[in-house]
């Protein structure tokens, strides 16, 4: 990071060097001074928080103004200081010593991840039933900023009986973790580990240094074993030992025991490179968008304490709070060929948006999104929704979705690009790039096969979705939304997930879409009172009753989903011809699942396309999972964690699944990162 050295202070200029690279003479206000700072190194809120002491030091007027701009800012980047990660990676490797008698489907299960992805990674494997002992498997999982404090993952655990945190550590995950490290992150005491019982297991990870090398962006978290030291390592990697030093600054690599960050190559063979932040969006577009009641109050307020100052002493404040960095957006990348770096750019759409300017962003004009869509033609127009239409481009030769909004949206523009900025998952669909010019814009990978509601109703145009297809659909999307309900700080909160907002692609693998309703909930599992918005149908009662908000609405309507992809049918059912009547799908379960031997009932809510190509045992236990999600009382519904490991065990057409211990067990229902 860019250090900055006040090297001398005169009525009329400053001067500032950063690393030697150039010398220029600023502004002795402190205000403008602290905003050329922060405009150069958004990454270094301490340097920040030293330059406003300094500068707020050197000025000689020291206005009620300037002193109350600068103490907020130092406010305001204080969480930023607290936290010593921003954001994940979409992918990283645990490498796993495979033991006698272990197989791919015990080692997909205790990861939570599908046999079919270890073995997109592992090629050398030829049977998921049989793995030579003494081998290592790639395992794939998202290495997440967890709490805002260090990367990592948290896998769920089924305890066994006569397991303790040592041997869950050590055998079952292969030294990935440690005893301590599995103590800390669960309430359980060591000596009274419950049998078959949902734990926390934390494993560490990496994303890269960026210090260190740009070349290389994704790592294996490698446990070291007895024989193996720094030279083994490289020459297994084909990796220098000199850069396996700087990336594990400190190992004894001839120890035989910890963990090292080695880098992996991907799919391709390649060693991706670091994925530099591209996507992120500063504050300037809070300060333009969100903040702008929180500005003008502020600015009203330090006017009258000022006693009205000049004109001038207003755009001081306007500047500061432009450029100053905000503690919700954080910086991501996702390597697109349609990205294009800002590094400042001033985006002056509409008095309701002029000075919004945005760093490091992908930003598109009006001009290029309009010549993309055909001057935003009928014939691209490919959806319609509360805020917006979509329309399908063609931009710098791939395929994008543009969501086309009024700028009376702007909360719900802003809230997309919040979510979206921050956190990258494989299940949740990828922001490119947006536009303010004119009205609201944001740019989407296209996702070519639609959304589920289509694929489940639209029956003359599609075919029928296999039922193999409807649990993958289920997983993926749970996925999604357990990574923003509990790998992201602050938690999010969808409050719109449908069928219509999950979006299929051409592999029937699953994304969630549609953030503009997302809610932060920075209390995690407690709920917080707000407008009601959302989809009839899929609203639990608490929220549609007295608008509290909690990640268990996600859960409730994921459960109307299940629903959905069981029985095909809309969220709320007509019940007679004339459509005088209707009902809810989760009461028309409800009724069917209430009965002594539902299975007959049951049977007549199954989708008629799927015919035969099904299990009907797997039909129930999703019912009952399904149920579950719906319990009228948000405590007795899962988690998401829980839903995606009772789903990953359905997949596997795991017979010891049992639906009942996810609402009987209170521990497992209340399960959150850090509990």
């Amino acid at each position: 990071m860019p250090l900055v050295h006040i090297q001398q202070q005169t009525k009329n200029q400053a001067v500032i060097r950063l690393h030697g690279r150039y010398q220029t003479p600023k502004p002795t206000n402190p205000i403008r001074l602290l905003a050329f700072a922060i405009t150069d190194d958004l990454q270094n809120p301490k340097l920040i928080i030293s330059l406003s002491y300094k500068v707020v030091m050197f000025s000689k007027r020291k206005t009620p103004t300037e002193r109350l701009l600068v103490f907020h800012t130092l406010l305001y980047l204080f969480v930023q200081v607290q936290a010593n990660c921003r954001t994940g990676c979409s992918l990283a490797f645990a490498s796993y010593y495979v033991w006698e008698g272990s197989n791919l489907t015990y080692i997909s299960t205790i990861f939570n991840q599908q046999i079919s992805e270890i073995l997109l990674y592992n090629p050398h494997v030829s049977s998921q039933d049989k793995i030579d002992a003494g081998t290592r498997i790639n395992v794939p999982f998202s290495c997440d900023c967890l709490n805002g404090d260090f990367l990592g993952h948290t896998f769920s655990y089924f305890t066994q009986i006569g397991d303790t945190y040592d041997k869950i550590a050590s055998d079952w995950y292969a030294n990935l973790t440690t005893a301590d490290w599995v103590r800390r992150v669960n309430v359980y005491d060591a000596t009274k580990i419950p049998d078959h019982m949902l734990i926390n297991v934390t494993v560490n990870c990496s994303c890269g240094v960026r210090q260190v090398s740009k070349d290389y962006g994704l790592f294996t978290t490698y446990p070291l074993r007895p024989g193996e030291n720094l030279s083994f390592i490289a020459a297994e990697s084909n990796v220098s030992a000199e850069l396996l030093e700087k990336y594990n600054p400190g190992s004894n690599f001839s120890a035989g025991t910890g963990l090292l960050f080695v880098p992996a190559k991907d799919q391709t063979g390649n060693f991706p490179p670091l994925k530099i932040s591209t996507t992120g969006i500063s504050s300037r577009v809070i300060a333009g968008i969100s903040i702008a009641g929180v500005a003008g109050a502020l600015t009203l307020g330090f006017c009258i304490y000022a006693g009205l100052y000049k004109r001038k002493k207003v755009v001081e404040a306007s500047l500061l709070l432009e450029a100053s960095p905000d503690h919700y957006i954080q910086h991501g990348g996702s390597g697109s060929t349609l990205q294009k770096n800002s590094e400042t750019t001033a985006l002056f759409a509409s008095p309701g948006l002029t000075g919004i300017t945005v760093d490091k962003s992908v930003e598109f004009s009006y001009e290029e999104l309009a010549k993309a869509t055909d001057d935003f033609s009928i014939a691209n127009k490919i959806g319609q929704g509360g805020f917006g239409s979509v329309y399908l481009a063609e931009l710098r030769g791939e395929k994008a979705a543009i969501k086309k909004m009024d700028m009376q949206a702007s909360k719900e523009f802003l809230a997309e690009l919040r979510v979206l900025t921050h956190v990258h998952h494989f299940n949740l669909v990828r922001l490119i790039g947006y536009c303010v010019e004119g009205s609201l814009f944001l740019v989407y990978e296209f996702i070519e096969n639609g959304n589920l509601s289509q694929h489940l109703r639209q029956q003359r145009e599609r075919d029928p979705l296999p039922w193999s297809a409807r649990v993958q659909i289920a997983l993926d999307s749970a996925r999604g939304l357990e990574y923003i309900h509990e790998h992201t700080v602050p938690v999010y909160v969808h409050r719109d997930i449908k069928s219509a907002n999950i979006l299929i692609d051409k592999n029937f693998r699953a994304k969630v879409a549609d953030f503009g309703l997302t809610k932060l909930s920075e209390f995690g599992n407690y709920s917080l009172q707000t407008r009601l918005v959302g989809t009839f149908g899929y609203m639990p009662p608490e929220y549609a009753q007295y608008g509290e908000v909690s990640p268990k609405v996600d859960v409730y309507a994921f459960g109307v989903v299940l629903f959905e992809l069981i029985s095909a049918r809309e969220a709320i059912v007509k019940t007679n011809e004339e459509v005088t009547e209707s009902m809810g799908l989760v009461a028309l379960f409800e009724d069917v699942l209430n009965q002594p031997d539902p299975r007959e009932d049951l049977q007549k809510l199954v989708d008629p396309r799927l015919v035969d190509d099904y299990s009907f045992d797997a039909v129930c236990k999703m019912a009952r999972l399904a149920r579950a999600c719906t319990q009228e009382n948000p405590q007795l519904r899962p988690s998401m964690r829980s839903i995606v490991v009772a789903l990953m065990a359905l997949s596997s057409s795991s017979e010891d699944w049992d639906v009942g211990s996810l609402y009987e067990n209170k521990a497992l229902i209340n399960l959150m990162p850090g509990r």
